[in-house]
């Protein structure tokens, strides 16, 4: 029933490319305006602090109650909100999974309006995407994330801009991504995704910066993964038609000597799975939330 409320909010604005912007999050300006958020109330006759008795005998202790046994993941969502739902569901499902019974993350969610960040990316100002998303993680770590997650592949682009402007872990998804090939003594994995993520550097450098040997579709190719995602996938619409286009797309990865393939978009999963290629798949929607949940348990 969460994961159906979530998706429900992100869907709201679901005409044209508008998406929804929530979070109970502190308005913050510049960076230069982080400070420590406390907060004290009275309850039942005793006083809390940050939610947690003030009992406790340290900042840590006190975030260690306040939290159970989880760190509080901060996930920039938002683009698109059709994939940022499948970031929620996964990675609650994953602490189920793992803790078992009625467990669920300890998060929070900033989502962006998509079609801002679009429009930015489309008229080359990468420089204010990075600003834009800066200060949405400026506010989740004012909020109480303990490291940062950033549901996107595309926009790790300005991953750089993030992390300057923030004092806390950001989990990167082509390192993760990276790490999850490798540990299948796999080399030459294909990559279908958005053209920024295909043909720039951001992210196919840091590929190879673990030895792998990434296959990059051929130009038409790559025209069409790029128009799939953002005419239907963002939109969440997904069609037989554009499942069968990007099948044959992977075969010819595949066929060019590609021994794995890399969903380098969070929607391309909508499409593609591991029972429909020849190689193995990695799904870096799944990798990045496996890889979220670990963190968030790591003391």
């Amino acid at each position: 029933m969460a994961t159906q409320l979530a998706t429900r909010f992100l869907s709201i604005a679901r005409g044209s490319s508008t998406r929804c912007k929530f979070a109970i999050l502190p308005q913050i300006d510049a960076v230069s305006s982080l400070a420590p958020i406390v907060q004290t109330y009275t309850y039942n006759g005793k006083r809390y602090f940050s939610g947690v008795s003030s009992s406790s005998s340290s900042p840590a202790d006190l975030e260690k109650k306040q939290h159970g046994k989880q760190r509080v993941i901060g996930i920039l969502g938002g683009m698109s909100w059709a994939s940022t739902a499948l970031y929620y569901r996964d990675l609650n499902n994953l602490c189920r999974e793992r803790l078992g019974g009625l467990h669920s993350c300890e998060l929070l969610l900033r989502s962006v309006d998509f079609a801002v960040v679009e429009q930015l990316q489309a008229s080359n100002d990468w420089e204010q995407a990075g600003v834009l998303l800066a200060n949405a993680a400026i506010q989740l770590q004012a909020g109480g994330a303990d490291f940062l997650v950033l549901a996107t592949n595309t926009m790790h682009k300005v991953a750089p801009a993030i992390v300057a402007a923030t004092s806390i872990p950001f989990l990167h998804i082509a390192d993760a991504t990276a790490n999850a090939i490798v540990g299948q003594s796999l080399q030459r994995p294909g990559l279908m995704a958005t053209a920024y993520t295909m043909e720039q550097d951001f992210y196919v450098e840091r590929l190879r910066a673990a030895g792998l040997e990434v296959v990059i579709p051929g130009a038409a190719d790559r025209k069409s993964c790029h128009d799939i995602i953002f005419q239907e996938l963002c939109k969440d619409v997904v069609r037989e038609s554009s499942r069968q286009e990007f099948e044959r797309i992977a075969a010819r990865l595949v066929e060019r000597g590609a021994d794995s393939l890399i969903l380098g978009c969070t929607e391309v999963g909508l499409l593609l799975s591991k029972h429909s290629v020849s190689v193995p798949v990695f799904d870096t929607t799944k990798i990045h939330c496996e890889a979220a949940v670990q963190e968030a348990f790591r003391f």
